[in-house]
């Protein structure tokens, strides 16, 4: 019988040579599940799984690490804070004498946290602005030197760079001078120690230290023993 142009072969037509042309795949020409499909695609990747991750799973992960690696390098877990020191004791004669700690401080956060801690260790503070106003203080004969003068490094009207090596060099090795700063004023920090300063502390450093510190300095130099 003869074919038209238009007629369908007796082989199955289009259909059939579609079938005959596709690839096998590597699994004797049948379609694997879905389990099998995923293991083919990590044997071509060399065993790692590509998809992309889902990002709360991500971030979960470089929490762990992240808190993985402050307990190795000794952070949060291993650190204890120092205990609170013993307050002064509070007798008539701490009462009558002159205050032994001054304080250029106007930041009212510092402010108010000097001022709490010192009343909770019994020690006096005394906030000035001048450098007049402390050696008024001290008198003619210079008996009543301060133990420790606070600067914040920040406090402009005070003029702390100017102020410092003036009262270094009048009250000698007796006093001490600490300034604190911000962390990132390294060189400010530089300038405060050029100047005179014993102690320069980052805020935080400060602030954490300041009941030891107070306690040190505000105690008299005999301090009488509990009856």
């Amino acid at each position: 019988m003869m074919i038209g142009p238009n007629q369908p072969s007796s082989g199955g037509g289009g259909r059939g040579r579609g079938r005959q042309g596709r690839r096998p795949n590597s699994q004797g020409g049948k379609r694997g599940s879905p389990k099998q499909n995923s293991q083919n695609r990590q044997n071509r990747t060399g065993g790692i799984y590509s998809a992309p991750m889902d990002h709360s799973y991500r971030a979960a992960l470089q929490g762990n690490g992240n808190q993985r690696g402050r307990n190795q390098r000794g952070g949060i877990g291993t650190q204890y804070l120092q205990p609170e020191p013993e307050p002064l004791p509070n007798t008539a004669e701490s009462e009558a004498a002159a205050p032994r700690i001054f304080a250029f401080v106007d930041d009212l956060f510092f402010l108010a946290k000097i001022t709490e801690t010192a009343r909770k260790l019994n020690v006096k503070v005394e906030f000035v602005k001048t450098e007049k106003e402390i050696m008024d203080r001290i008198g003619e004969n210079g008996d009543q030197k301060p133990s420790l003068i606070i600067f914040d490094l920040n406090n402009v009207a005070a003029k702390p760079l100017t102020a410092i090596p003036r009262l270094k060099s009048k009250l000698k090795k007796k006093t001490a001078v600490i300034g604190f700063l911000s962390h990132v004023q390294g060189d400010l920090k530089m300038k405060a120690m050029d100047a005179g300063c014993d102690m320069v502390l980052p805020r935080s450093s400060f602030s954490q230290n300041l009941p030891q510190l107070l306690r040190r300095h505000g105690a008299p130099d005999e301090i009488p023993e509990p009856a």
